[in-house]
């Protein structure tokens, strides 16, 4: 929301702050400014000339010769090429030496034989619009050589305001001065309004005003419509003034008549429209749905095709608006316009909302409408409107207007408790300092006497405020949530468990922290190829899905990083991955965890030459996480996976062959590396719905007997994995067997193809008494004869 300094100024006579401190009282209430611009910036060497005398010049059809009071006791000659350059007139001069908001210094000039002393300039060369088809004309007396900020009130700062989508009623000015205000704000005065008296002619369906018919055919859309009828209007430029309070947000000065409601728009945030009266046929305005395939040319100058869930205004023929969103091309406001229809509605968010995505328009009475517009401002609105019209284009208003009403606003009622705020907020309040800080914003509360205060909900934030926690939210904003004590005080801890996958992800966390790996978090909105659910709203083009692994996600992330010289990263990321569901079914998600790693196994140190990390490393930590989330489940065995070198990835199965989880080296080709980067290990695993459990810590005393070891070199075919081996030693070995750990691997041809040697070391134990060398010779001769059963495994050598 683009916010004026000035503006907020006149509408708040007392505020003393300027821009610096107001962006910090927004942050505080939960507007943060984004950017602030000096719209002086650029200016400050313009004047206000006035043109003496403009005739042609003797060697240039084109181009005019004049002579300029610019205020500096001596008339200068301007050689200017705009054709609406008249003597007497009054416009922007920059004198010799004088630099242009773009950078260009001006300097005298010879053009076909004549000399220019300076320059008139036209909105777009000053950058306060697009237009430069002509020299900027001001309207209104002004003193020659006066400064051209100063004389047009431009010495102001343009608030780049952040408003959340549901604080509709901020997207105006008003709404930021209510925010900023101590006490009620007041509109201020439009310059020469006359009085403007009307009465409502208000029916649910159908009433009529100056000749034409209002009627609705879709009151579950519309809540309200509002028609004025204005003939004899005289269209054309607007007054200084109303063209610089536009250019001061942003917005390009059109006639009086369509300037009105754009400054209806940012003053008060309520959209309206004003069509020429005598393009609408069979004087009739109707809301209603619009028909298969209806066509409408907007004031963008696109065709577009309407479907029957659009909502639109039409006469007794065609579609002179999509509702709420932008008119139709064809009944819009020209100079040629005398009499005029001026609509002001509420419109349902939800009906606009749809139709703006559905037609691709971006609107800012659109942008409004979809957030939720003041359902009981319209009168106001109106009535501001018209002020302005009748101000700056004359004409005579019609002493009735027009009110459709289907679905008056019904003021919402909140009881407040004054112990509730307390236990939200740690704070006790007082009722009347309650009561103070809501009345700026509208709220009209009344003490029950009882601890409680009874809150009329204004219908400016009738969609926001609804229970009593958004009250007390208000009470907190306003206070200021600075203002409240940082002091550690008594609480009562909850006594809900938290969800075993939360507990999941935290020994995760722990896990991977202890390690040297940081935590990231990174969007779930990716390019195309990496998902399969289309968002129906993206935040760009370039993101159009939710993603369906998160391992690319975190892989570019390492790109950043590499990028930027930081050759050693280890990242991880505990996040949802998405896919999609048939029929309309909504997407499965599914709680995963990635990370991924690249560089020095272990921080630089002089004492130790690096090491890379690489897929052994991944293994280790691929069956710290599976063994964390599924137990005995699951197990880690060689594989492949899409973006994964062949021959150095493994993957997770659990008991019935399904694939949870994959993990190796990644494959560089899609990656954006720099020559020296080294290789990049990524696993992703999937984390179970219902994790097993972490089990009872338990303390053991140290052994008191000692061990006894037996080594064995094991031949073992090629598909039997060593943990296949492991888990049948440990079943053969009971529970004498204490540890099985390999320390040996040997291929060649003492084992021949199809088969490797792993060398183990079986440690036996019993923690009451000294083992005999027969039954340790018992428990390896029963590893040796089930492992030969079961896997065809047998020793070395025998």
């Amino acid at each position: 929301m683009n916010v004026s300094h000035r503006w907020l100024r006149a509408l708040l006579p007392d505020l003393q702050e300027g821009p610096d401190a107001l962006a910090d009282r927004l942050a505080g209430q939960g507007f943060p400014v984004e950017g602030m611009r000096h719209l002086r910036e650029g200016l400050e060497d313009i004047v206000v000339a006035r043109v003496l005398e403009a005739g042609p010049h003797p060697d240039a059809d084109r181009l005019s010769l004049c002579r300029v009071d610019a205020g500096t006791g001596e008339e200068l000659q301007v050689i200017c090429g705009a054709p609406n350059v008249r003597t007497g007139g009054t416009y922007p001069f920059i004198p010799v030496g004088g630099t242009l908001p773009g950078g260009m210094k001006i300097r005298k000039a010879k053009i076909r034989g004549e000399y220019s002393f300076g320059m008139l300039c036209s909105a777009k060369e000053l950058e306060l619009g697009v237009d430069h088809s002509g020299i900027l004309a001001l309207r209104g007396d002004y003193t020659p050589g006066t400064s051209f900020l100063e004389a047009l009130g431009l010495d102001d700062v343009l608030m780049d305001v952040e408003v959340t989508a549901n604080r509709g009623d901020v997207l105006s000015h008003l709404g930021v001065a209510r925010e900023l205000a101590k006490g009620e704000v007041a509109l201020p005065p439009i310059p020469g309004a006359p009085p403007v008296n009307f009465t409502l002619a208000t029916d649910p369906a159908r009433t009529e005003v100056g000749g034409v018919v209002l009627r609705t055919e879709a009151p579950e859309h519309c809540r309200r419509f509002l028609g004025a009828v204005v003939r004899g209007v005289s269209v054309g430029p607007s007054p200084d003034w109303l063209q610089m309070r536009l250019r001061s947000v942003g917005l390009r000065p059109i006639n009086n008549v369509v300037d009105a409601t754009n400054y209806v728009l940012m003053e008060l945030g309520q959209p309206l429209h004003a069509y020429d009266l005598s393009t609408l046929t069979g004087s009739e305005v109707v809301v209603r749905m619009a028909r298969q395939d209806e066509p409408v040319r907007t004031l963008d100058g696109e065709d577009r095709t309407l479907t029957p869930e659009m909502l639109v205004i039409a006469d007794a023929e065609h579609t002179i608006d999509v509702a709420g969103i932008m008119g139709d091309e064809r009944t819009s406001v020209t100079e040629g316009t005398t009499d005029l229809f001026l609509e002001c509605a509420h419109f349902e968010p939800a009906t606009i909302r749809s139709t703006k995505k559905a037609l691709g328009i971006h609107s800012d009475a659109g942008y409004r409408f979809e957030r939720f517009v003041d359902p009981g401002g319209q009168e106001r609105a109106i009535r501001r409107c018209l002020e302005i019209i009748l101000a700056t284009a004359g004409g005579r208003l019609h002493p009735v207007v027009a009110d459709l009403h289907p679905r008056p606003w019904t003021p919402l009622e909140i009881i407040l408790r004054l112990s509730r705020i307390e236990r939200v907020l740690g704070v006790p309040f007082e009722a009347a300092a309650v009561e103070a800080l809501l009345r700026p914003l509208g709220f009209v509360s009344t003490d029950q006497g009882d601890g409680t205060l009874s809150v009329l909900v204004p219908s400016w934030r009738g969609m926001d405020v609804t229970r009593e926690v958004d009250l007390i939210e208000e009470v907190a904003r306003r206070h200021g949530f600075d203002r409240f004590p940082d002091d550690l005080r008594s609480f009562r801890p909850g006594t809900v468990p938290d969800h075993p996958l939360f507990r999941l992800e935290d020994r995760i966390r722990d896990r991977l922290v202890a390690r040297g790996f940081l935590e990231a978090q990174t969007p779930a909105f990716v390019p195309e190829p990496e998902g399969d659910v289309r968002l129906l709203n993206p935040l760009s083009q370039e993101e159009p899905v939710l993603r369906r692994d998160l391992l690319p996600s975190l892989l570019r992330r390492v790109e950043a990083n590499l990028a930027r010289g930081n050759r050693d990263v280890r990242l991880f990321e505990l996040g949802t991955s998405f896919r999609a569901s048939p029929g309309d079914a909504l997407p499965r998600e599914e709680a995963r965890a990635t990370l991924v790693a690249t560089g020095s196994r272990a921080p630089r140190h002089w004492s130790r030459v690096p090491e890379p990390v690489d897929v052994w490393d991944l293994k280790a930590l691929l069956e710290l996480l599976v063994r964390e989330a599924w137990g005995d489940q699951a197990v880690v065995a060689p594989g492949d996976a899409e973006g994964l070198l062949p021959g150095l990835a493994l993957e997770v199965r659990l008991e019935d062959g399904r694939r949870v989880g994959w993990g190796g080296v990644v494959a560089p080709g899609p990656l954006d590396l720099p020559p020296w980067a080294g290789e990049i290990v990524g696993l992703e695993l999937g984390l179970p719905s219902v994790p097993v459990g972490a089990g009872d810590v338990t303390v053991r005393p140290l052994p008191t007997t000692p061990a006894a070891d037996r080594d064995l070199a094991l031949v073992v075919p090629a598909e039997v994995s060593a943990a296949r081996v492991e888990a049948v030693a440990r079943e053969a070995g009971g529970a004498l067997l204490e540890s099985a750990t390999i320390f040996d691997l040997y291929r060649g041809e003492e084992v021949g193809d199809g088969a490797r040697s792993l060398a183990y070391r079986f440690r036996f134990r019993d923690p009451d008494r000294t083992l005999t060398d027969d039954e340790v010779e018992r428990a390896t001769r029963r590893i040796i004869d089930r492992l030969g059963e079961e896997l065809g495994v047998h020793v070395r050598g025998a």
